[in-house]
């Protein structure tokens, strides 16, 4: 594909749940050490080139060499090569680029990432930009500017936010007579599931037992999380009990048949009318319209006490290399995506919610399903449910993979609950070096 008069390759998207499924605890094997020289390079005429790659969906691709075309025409002296992957293969080819010591000079990051690439000494800690004022961390939304911040390093910057929601079936709810509303309460979420499983012939919802980024928000609000600093939050004895309940709801129907879910990927079990309601980010509400037939909206998170929900607001984030040789033109480029209007315009809510002010203000959305995720998240931010986001160590990603994997193999009954953590305990515990 040609985009914005650059050459990208791009392929089909895989829903997140596939996707981990696929990658299993595979990715534990992607180490790697930060050696070799820096990237990027510079011409005679003064004109510098960077590397930028990121992952996601065709669109995206568009949208971003578009934006790209965009940043050269303001800043004629920095040239942006471009590279797209979908996400597997994406970690996989960066992985290479950085045992090699040669990553891009830019790119795409997220949460679960950040401590581990930073003790593999690849990323750039961008505070150094900020105080030469070639990067501005000013005017972003409920306290996003310190979502890319570790240990005191700014080693990722927002391009935008999202919050985990429980996307539904309008009608269908409406029919069982189920209107959530904000601080409704597990067991209503659970006597909820169980009407529409008794009078609109459908599970409840997908299975929430395999969510791991929803597990942390139910550990937060009793006190815990699925992370620490340095490991996990939680006991076996709390997972025992987390994926008991799951597997409970698959055998009475409340959940989804998992061997169901897995027939129609990476259809979603929502919109192949199998189940009512899946817990996801909010922003992925657009998929579910465009692969199903109903409309979609966005639910809140139930609550133990009916007030704390333990969300906070996610944000996929750009982040520098530490061997650039151009950290002064990355600096800028970040700074040029997250505060530029005419980029909000550009790329709507493709990474969520634009993370700035300027942003925000720049791009109205006119349809129905981003007028939902910016209501939903307006109304996280009015109500003060928010709160700092649990720390990721590193390994986080590799226990997210098998978290997914493990828990499906419990739906399937191919392990026992306990024979199930046991194993997700020891490879989370080798991931996380512990």
């Amino acid at each position: 594909m040609r985009a914005g008069g650059r050459t990208v390759r791009t392929n089909g998207t895989v829903d997140r749940r596939s996707l981990l499924k696929m990658a299993g605890g595979s990715m534990a094997a992607l180490g790697l050490t930060a050696a070799g020289c820096g990237s990027g390079s510079g011409s005679g005429d003064g004109t510098v080139t960077i590397r930028y790659a990121w992952w996601g969906s065709d669109d995206r691709a568009k949208r971003i060499n578009q934006t790209i075309a965009l940043f050269e025409k303001k800043h004629p002296k920095i040239k942006v090569q471009t590279d797209f992957q979908p996400y597997l293969d994406f970690w996989k080819k960066f992985n290479t680029q950085a045992s090699g010591g040669n990553p891009p000079d830019v790119f795409q990051n997220a949460i679960g990432f950040l401590r581990k690439y930073d003790e593999k000494n690849v990323l750039l800690d961008l505070n150094e930009q900020v105080e030469a004022g070639n990067l501005s961390m000013d005017n972003f939304r409920a306290g996003l500017e310190e979502f890319g911040r570790v240990d005191g390093k700014l080693l990722g910057v927002p391009v935008g936010s999202n919050s985990m929601a429980l996307v539904i079936d309008q009608p269908v709810f409406a029919k069982a007579g189920i209107s959530p509303k904000p601080g409704w309460t597990w067991d209503e979420y659970h006597d909820a599931m169980a009407r529409i499983r008794d009078t609109q012939g459908r599970a409840g919802d997908s299975g929430l037992y395999g969510v791991m980024y929803l597990y942390d928000l139910f550990l937060r609000q009793n006190g815990k999380a699925f992370f620490t600093e340095d490991g996990l939050g939680f006991t076996e004895a709390d997972l025992v009990d987390w994926w008991t309940k799951g597997f409970q709801g698959v055998r009475s129907g409340v959940y989804a048949d998992p061997k169901k879910v897995a027939q129609i990927r990476p259809k979603s079990a929502v919109a192949a009318e199998i189940a009512a309601s899946e817990f996801t980010w909010d922003n992925f509400t657009i998929r579910y319209t465009s692969e199903g037939k109903s409309q979609y909206g966005l639910a809140p998170i139930p609550t133990t006490d009916g007030k704390t929900t333990g969300q906070y607001l996610g944000s996929l984030m750009l982040s520098g290399s530490r061997r650039t040789q151009h950290p002064k033109e990355v600096a800028r480029f970040i700074d040029f995506m997250v505060h530029d209007p005419e980029v909000a315009k550009i790329m709507g809510y493709d990474r969520g919610v634009p993370a700035t002010t300027e942003q925000y203000e720049a791009f109205q959305p006119t349809d129905e399903v981003n007028k939902k995720i910016a209501a939903y998240e307006r109304q996280l931010v009015e109500t003060r449910v928010l709160q700092p986001i649990t720390p990721h160590p590193a390994g986080a990603d590799v226990c997210e993979a098998a978290f997914l994997r493990v828990a499906e193999d419990v739906g399937l009954g191919k392990r026992s609950v306990d024979e199930a953590v046991q194993q997700f305990f020891t490879e989370a515990k080798t991931a996380l070096g512990s």
